[in-house]
């Protein structure tokens, strides 16, 4: 990672789980990075919450590309829904921007895919509160499969 990733935690499963949560962030970055490399034990999409906060506030917009290509949203929802993933390598990153402001909206960036589901796909999330963001919940319900890596990295700005 370039300088100005600074490496807060990273998670390797040791057995299946529905839901990694990186919590205590700390509030001294700019921006956050998460990324998830790994599989899941079938076919699911992963979504992804704030400060274990389920409250339909959460919308995003979506585009992607399987050999089609397509796009959409979903607004009111109580995560932000990212990419599918299945037994085949995945890889998502998130970018969060200017996690800990007290006064503005949450916005991020999910770029990723997994071989033959939504092999490329991209999502704008937006998270309707100004509370600073103290912990990132990853979910997927058929689980993320042992040995996939979830890292977490903060960003300073100038």
């Amino acid at each position: 990672m370039p300088s100005t990733y600074s490496q807060i935690a990273t998670n390797t499963l040791g057995s299946t789980a529905t839901s990694v949560t990186f919590s205590s962030i700390p509030q001294t970055y700019t921006n956050l990075v998460v990324i998830f490399n790994g599989t899941g034990v079938s076919g699911d999409t992963l979504y992804y919450q704030y400060n274990n906060n389920t409250s339909a506030i959460y919308s995003d917009t979506y585009m992607f590309a399987d050999g089609t290509a397509g796009s959409g949203r979903h607004t009111n929802q109580g995560a932000i829904f990212g990419t599918g993933v299945n037994s085949t390598n995945t890889t998502n990153i998130i970018h969060i921007a200017q996690y800990a402001n007290t006064t503005t909206f949450k916005t991020s960036l999910l770029r990723g895919g997994a071989n033959g589901t939504a092999a490329a796909a991209a999502f704008v999330g937006l998270w309707r509160s100004t509370d600073a963001i103290n912990s990132i919940k990853l979910n997927l319900n058929v689980g993320f499969a042992a040995g996939s890596v979830f890292s977490l990295y903060g960003i300073k700005g100038a």
